[in-house]
């Protein structure tokens, strides 16, 4: 009997990948098909997501998946896909597309962003739906573009996230995924449906809005057109994963649920959190700004959404700009070998996360605080690693403050688990065990999340169980340092920018 095998399309805010994964003696293993960048077009209306550009990737890797199958004799059972969270786009009832998906980092969502919190305060917003509040928060697209296109907000629309638009483009069906939907600051965390009375407080539309589908919900074969174009079998299920990427890789943080611990999804942004039963919407949990998000088998993701290694990837642009392609893996080298704590920048800081010269900001935050500014490339990496560490640190000890317990052990999954320097600054940050793996987390989630739609893998621990027997975990142990500690309390104490 062929060995039984499911696709993952995982596709980030700046690249994408088709992976075949197959589990066989309680192990998972995985290849990489086929890998591409992507990214945002301006357009008339916007910044927008290159759609036929991603779809046309989709294919060629489908293509590819299909072809290794064939060569190993397997049996593709089920594709999926995650992506980003919070971009969408409509689709009308006869299938056409109503205009491209915005992308999240467009500046105009700022404006709408106040408007609706001069509406309704954060705080009324933060009690109907649980999520932190962020300006690009689908709320706040929907609020603009539904004002200022209201005829295409009809009941005859369906609201489809980044991953519904490409589920329905693989099998024909449209549908909401629910932990990418919970993401949107539209849904109330604590039934998990669309928060109408907050909708209609704001005079936002529901009409495009369908009831949301749980990971593991199996939408049908494949439509024959994707068949005949990628050679997979027109057998293939489309099953929805955790369609957040996020969900995907907490679903796969090879935890024991007897210890207490927590998890950081490092990658583009880093995602710092624990899993709960129920949401925790307090005035503790509002004040700091943590965010209650849908996971698989009725969890919470309960976490801070920080900047990350997209911080690092901004400056690699601007060295390549110069003539310096320098790769990740030399960049961290560069970044080891650079003094230590020269430079601290608060990374929540607007000032880092808008759009333009990263070095500039970081120098001229350096005047203003008084610090020396980075004198290298290496520099300004370890500056963005230092800073980050520290970021997460100030993040676990305010989700715990808000929880009322203690993490001893801190997860580490997703890409950002390659850049050892990091995961060591971490460890020496939070002075907590670190565990890091799996690095691919989230393709790992979403294609033993569809092996457990398909009655494959009974529940969550199993799948947990299967990725911890699957991956080999690095370990680092740090106890308190009176270097890190002193750290902290400069980042601590850092202004804000001017």
């Amino acid at each position: 009997m062929p060995a039984q095998a499911h696709i993952a399309i995982d596709i980030g805010a700046e690249s994408g990948r088709v992976i075949v994964g197959t589990v066989d003696n309680d192990r998972v293993s995985l290849h990489e098909c086929h890998r591409f960048g992507h990214t945002p077009v301006p357009t008339p209306t916007g910044l927008c997501w290159d759609l036929t550009g991603l779809w046309r990737e989709i294919l060629a890797g489908l293509q590819a998946a299909a072809a290794y199958a064939e060569t190993l004799g397997l049996d593709i059972l089920s594709v999926g896909v995650d992506t980003w969270a919070i971009d969408y786009t409509l689709v009308s009832k006869g299938g056409e597309l109503l205009g491209l998906p915005r992308c999240y980092r467009d500046p105009a969502f700022q404006a709408s962003f106040e408007s609706v919190t001069r509406q309704l305060t954060p705080r009324c917003i933060y009690d109907a739906t649980g999520i932190q509040h962020l300006p690009f928060n689908t709320l706040y697209q929907y609020a603009l573009r539904s004002k200022s296109e209201p005829l295409i907000y009809t009941a005859d629309a369906s609201l489809q996230f980044m991953p519904d638009l490409l589920h329905w483009m693989l099998s024909g069906v449209a549908g909401t995924e629910r932990t990418n939907a919970s993401t949107s600051q539209m849904v109330d965390v604590r039934t998990g449906s669309w928060n109408l009375a907050l909708l209609d407080e704001l005079g936002l539309p529901a009409g495009p809005l369908r009831d949301p589908s749980e990971p593991g919900t199996d939408l049908g074969p494949i439509r024959p057109d994707v068949a005949s174009a990628t050679g997979l079998p027109a057998t293939t299920r489309v099953i929805l994963p955790p369609t957040h990427d996020t969900a995907a890789a907490v679903a796969a943080v090879p935890a024991d649920a007897s210890t207490d611990w927590c998890y950081l999804s490092s990658g583009t942004w880093s995602l710092l959190g624990a899993e709960l039963d129920a949401p925790c919407i307090t005035d503790a949990a509002a004040a700091a700004n943590f965010t209650n998000e849908l996971g698989v088998d009725g969890t919470v993701r309960f976490l801070k959404n920080i900047s990350g290694l997209w911080l690092v990837q901004r400056l690699r642009r601007e060295f390549e700009t110069e003539g310096r392609s320098l790769g990740y893996t030399e960049l961290t080298m560069q970044a080891e070998a650079a003094k230590p704590m020269r430079i601290l920048i608060p990374v929540a800081d607007p000032a880092f996360n808008r759009p333009g010269d990263l070095r500039s900001a970081i120098k001229a935050y350096a005047d203003q605080s008084g610090q020396a500014a980075p004198n290298s490339d290496g520099a300004f990496v370890r500056c963005c690693l230092e800073s980050l560490a520290l970021e997460y640190s100030r993040t676990l000890e305010a989700m715990e403050r808000v929880l009322g317990r203690r993490f001893e052990t801190l997860h580490i999954v997703g890409g950002g688990c390659q850049n050892r320097l990091l995961n060591e600054m971490t460890a020496g940050a939070t002075a907590r065990r670190v565990v890091v793996g799996p690095a691919e987390a989230t393709a790992t989630g979403n294609l033993l999340t569809q092996a457990m739609g398909l009655g494959l893998i009974r529940d969550l621990d199993e799948l947990r169980a299967i990725v911890g027997a699957s991956t080999e975990l690095v370990t680092i142990e740090r106890g308190p340092s009176a270097a890190w500690d002193a750290a902290f309390e400069r980042y601590a104490g850092l202004p804000a920018s001017e």
